[in-house]
């Protein structure tokens, strides 16, 4: 997707440092962070949201990728929030997990 500012980042069209990185995900730290730690891991292919998601493989490579993230940083305590749809909150249309940590995060969430 062209316009896509996610999509522009995982092709390395937009600059970011990687928090990490392979062949199919991407991670970087959210330009407005909720957290001490606010970590976005993305797939590099575009999928709009988990709704659009038609192999759930991609969902082990995030998730794979958000433990290893969790190992190299000693992260210990942290949450993974996926927004799906304009009422939850997504305002990037391309799936995304939120990784937070480094504060009490307490719930209900809001």
């Amino acid at each position: 997707m062209t316009d896509c500012i996610f999509c522009k980042i995982a092709n390395h069209e937009i600059p970011t440092e990687p928090v990490f990185e392979n062949d199919k995900v991407i991670a970087f730290n959210d330009l407005n962070p909720q957290a001490p730690v606010h970590i976005l891991v993305i797939p590099k292919e575009h999928i709009s949201s988990l709704n659009d998601a038609n192999d759930f493989s991609i969902m082990q490579d995030l998730y794979s990728a958000i433990r290893e993230i969790a190992k190299q940083k000693n992260i210990q305590d942290y949450r993974t929030v996926i927004n799906t749809g304009t009422g939850a909150g997504q305002t990037v249309f391309h799936l995304h997990i939120h990784v937070l940590a480094g504060r009490p995060l307490l719930w209900p969430p809001g």
